[in-house]
Order: C-alpha cells, then structure tokens, then sequence
C-alpha cells in the first residue's frame, strides 16, 4: 500500500511540473510584438504602465475575426440601412461566410487623448471645448478616458460612464513640454485590453481619438511597435492634426502626418488635418456620428494555417456609389 500511494505522488508531482511549462508553451504572443517573425525592441525604460495586462475575459479559443464596418455613400453620408446580405467579406482573396452580423449601435470604449506640449499653448481653450463637446454625445452606456500627453503621458481619468469626471478631466489640461506622441497611443491601447466584458452585453466597441498638432520628439517606444500593437488589437483610431501654413512646408509635420494617417488607414478610422482649431467640434461631431453608424460583422476564417502570418482583409458591398471601411487586415493565429 504504501508503495502505491508512493508511485501516485510521483505522479502527480510530475504533472504540477509538467502543466505550467504546457501552458506557457501554448502562452498568446505578446501584442507588443513586431511584424510576423521579429521582435521589435522592447522600450528602453520600461514603466509600470507599459506593463503587458491580461486579454479581455470575452476572448475565447475560437477563432473568429470580428470588424467595424463603416459604409459612405454619395457626398460621404454614412449608409445604415444595409442587411447582411449586402455584404461579401474577403481574406486574401478568398471569400469568407459571415457568421455574426448586426447594424445596433453597441457601446463604445474610447481613450481621448490630447496632445499638451508647448506648441498647444495658444489652442488649448478651444481644443478642451471640442473634447468637452465630444465627450457629452457619449451614450449611458459608453466609458471614456482622458489621456494627455507632452513630455510624459498621464491618465487623467480612467474608463468611466461619469460624463462630469471625463469634463473636469479635460479642463485639467495644461500645455508645456514636447511632444510623446507614440507612448501615448501605446499606453492607450494596453489601457484597452484591460476592458473586460463578463458577458455578450458587456463587449463594446474599442476607440481611440487622438489629437496633436506636431511630430513625435520624446517617445520611448518606435512608430512600428505602435503600429504593430494597434494592428493586432481590436480598436479603431482617429486621428487629429492641427497644422498650420507653416507646418506646409516643414519635413517634421509631414512625417507626423504620415504616422497619422498610417495608424488611422490600418485599423479603419480616419484622419483629419484642420489648419484652425475652430474646426475641432465638427471633426469630434463628425466622428461620433461615424462611430454610431458603423455594422459589427464577424466571420471564422477558412483559412487553417496557425502560422501568425498577416491577412489582408476587404469588406464590398452590393450597392452602387458605396464605400466600405474597415481595419486591413489582422495576424493569424499562432500554435
């Protein structure tokens, strides 16, 4: 007898050893990580905010690719009278079978992010005014964050449904210092993968709206970590320049334009660069809208390879003088 029970504690000590090496074998990657096969560098001064948090609790082992589809038709009037059969989902080619469809407006997760350098000085009145403005369209069911950045990145208001917190939060505001554009868009997409929904009702949509008027000058993490974890979450960014004649001509807003651009184009938002800031409460009026008129599709891919490998996706719709948005692809899964 005591032999056997010998033999089983042996046993069973070899499992304890042996499950948590399986389970860190079959570990997600990290969405920090680079293109397909690299590993981009880790931030030179890792900080407690840029730590990797755990994924959503909604996400399960099944594989299925959800997108916000936004539809323009003539004079780039949003569409929202479209059926699912309307649509035809492509992946690398390769028609997909739409599985999830709905035109209902969801809930949405949005990180406001405004830039506070010294350049902001003068614009600083009518930007928090526009945010403000913005941030009071949100639904009962929506959460914002405040985020403002210059030199460093703060979160003046975590996720929250309190319309007057997210208000005072922007008129904390302040400019001076430069410009950390890129740890700013990063630290708001971790922030986002810590929204957890505990049931169907719970999951919202991911956005981010970020506004600057310059180039990035002192982040600590590069424009391709920052693309690359933007391409691998679920969220939608829209971009905001300020730019001004000057800035016309200058090589530094050209290259902050294109960054701009590039984060907005890859995950199905839109840029927009006013020469005034008297146009902000438009654009934010603009964007809300857009972002109440999207369709949520969902689709399980036919494609079996679990090589990690980028797919392009693209959404058509059969209705003449229509456009459709949406992200441009997303990385497979991996074994």
């Amino acid at each position: 007898m005591h032999r056997v029970l010998s033999i089983l504690a042996a046993v069973l000590l070899g499992l304890a050893l042996l499950l948590p090496g399986q389970a860190r074998a079959r570990g997600e990657r990290e969405p920090g990580a680079g293109g397909a096969g690299q590993q981009p560098p880790a931030p030179s001064e890792p900080t407690e905010t840029l730590e990797q948090p755990d994924l959503p609790a909604f996400r399960s082992a099944v594989d299925i690719v959800s997108l916000n589809v936004t539809v323009t038709g003539q004079n780039n009037g949003f569409v929202t009278d479209l059926t699912e059969q309307d649509f035809q989902v492509y992946e690398d080619g390769v028609q997909q079978e739409v599985t999830f469809f709905t035109r209902t407006e969801l809930p949405i997760a949005l990180a406001l992010l405004l830039d506070t350098s010294a350049s902001m000085d003068q614009k600083m009145d009518t930007a928090q005014q526009a945010a403000i403005g913005f941030a009071r369209r949100l639904g009962p069911g929506d959460r914002a964050e405040v985020i403002d950045f210059d030199s460093r990145v703060e979160i003046l208001q975590t996720f929250s449904n309190d319309a007057q917190a997210v208000e005072r939060a922007i008129m904390r505001t302040a400019a001076g210092g430069s410009t950390s554009l890129y740890n700013a868009i990063y630290i708001s997409l971790k922030e986002l993968l810590k929204i957890r929904a505990d049931s169907e009702e719970d999951v919202r949509r991911q956005a981010i709206v970020v506004l600057s008027d310059g180039e990035d000058t002192s982040s600590l993490v590069g424009f391709e970590e920052v693309l690359d974890l933007a391409k691998r979450s679920e969220t939608i960014i829209y971009t905001i320049g300020i730019r001004s004649k000057e800035d016309d001509r200058a090589r530094g807003f050209k290259e902050a334009e294109f960054v701009l651009r590039q984060l907005a184009q890859e995950t199905g938002g839109r840029s927009f660069f006013p020469s005034e800031v008297v146009e902000l409460p438009e654009i934010y009026t603009l964007i809300s809208d857009e972002l109440a008129s999207q369709y949520s599709i969902g689709y399980t891919s036919s494609n079996p390879r679990r090589d990690g490998a980028w797919r392009r996706i693209i959404v058509r719709v059969d209705r003449p003088d229509t456009v459709a948005r949406t992200k441009q692809g997303y990385y497979g899964p991996e074994t």
